[in-house]
Formats: C-alpha cells, sequence, structure tokens
C-alpha cells in the first residue's frame, strides 16, 4: 500500500480547546481517524504525525521524499515564515497538498502569504477539519495523473 505522510505544524496538538471559534472543536486525533478512513478509500496509508518543532518537519518532508508518495502538509504558523519548509518540498520530488483549516485569506494580511504555497502541488483552507480528506482527494487525484 501506498504511504502518505501527513504533517501538522505547531499548536496543532491544542486543536479541540484552542481558539475553538476558529478552529473548531474537532480534535487532532478526530482529524487523523477522518483522514485514515479517506485514505483508505483511494488505497493509501497514512503516516500522521505533528510537531511544534520547525527542524523536525523538514526532517520528516525529507523521510517523506524517500519513503512516501506524497504528504498533506498543514504547516500551521511555519506558513508564513518558513523558507526550510518551502525548500524542504522543492527538494523531495514528491507532490505536497497544503491545508488549513481556516481560511488564511480571511484573516490578517500578515496570514496570506505563504511561503508553502508556491512549492505545493495545491492548497485547501478554509474547510475546518473537512480539509484534511479533501486534501487527501485532492492528492490521490494528482496521484492517478502523475502530477506533482
Amino acid at each position: 500500500m501506498a504511504k502518505v505522510f501527513v504533517l501538522n505544524g505547531p499548536n496543532l496538538n491544542l486543536l479541540g480547546t484552542r481558539e475553538p471559534e476558529i478552529y473548531g472543536s474537532t480534535t487532532l486525533k478526530d482529524i487523523e481517524q477522518m483522514t485514515r478512513a479517506a485514505a483508505h478509500k483511494h488505497g493509501l496509508e497514512i503516516d500522521f504525525r505533528q510537531s511544534n518543532v520547525e527542524g523536525e518537519l523538514v526532517n520528516w518532508l525529507q523521510e517523506a521524499g524517500k519513503q512516501a508518495v506524497g504528504v498533506v502538509l498543514n504547516p500551521a504558523a511555519y506558513t508564513h515564515t518558513s523558507v526550510a519548509l518551502h525548500d524542504a518540498i522543492k527538494a523531495i520530488g514528491i507532490p505536497v497538498v497544503e491545508v488549513h483549516l481556516s481560511n488564511i485569506f480571511a484573516r490578517e494580511p500578515w496570514r496570506h502569504h505563504s511561503h508553502v504555497s508556491p512549492v505545493a502541488r495545491g492548497m485547501i483552507c478554509g474547510f475546518g477539519a473537512d480539509g484534511y480528506p479533501l486534501a487527501i482527494d485532492a492528492l490521490a487525484a494528482a496521484l492517478r495523473t502523475g502530477k506533482k
């Protein structure tokens, strides 16, 4: 079974209690279950991880480049700051779908820029937890067509 890494950035371990008016009440564990179910429909295996450490996310992206067929990435706050994530995605040669729970373009102006988007296959934002299964569907479609 083909493997997909689902990587989650800083503070996403607090989902369910952190700013529920923005991020909802769904926990990261709930999202993991939703994501696994969506992946199963496409015959994909999920490696689901979360870290508050930028370097760890970079290491995992490099690992995914060797072990996985694609990545779903919620870089969280690193979206707006991390050239390192940008460079890692550019280097790994597999499709990456960027996902955000909130619509980053409807929030503070500084959130409107993503360092990840220029090197991602695409972005899904603003659909809450449902964005993760949507990202799996999009990644599966990209894999079927061979697009990175």
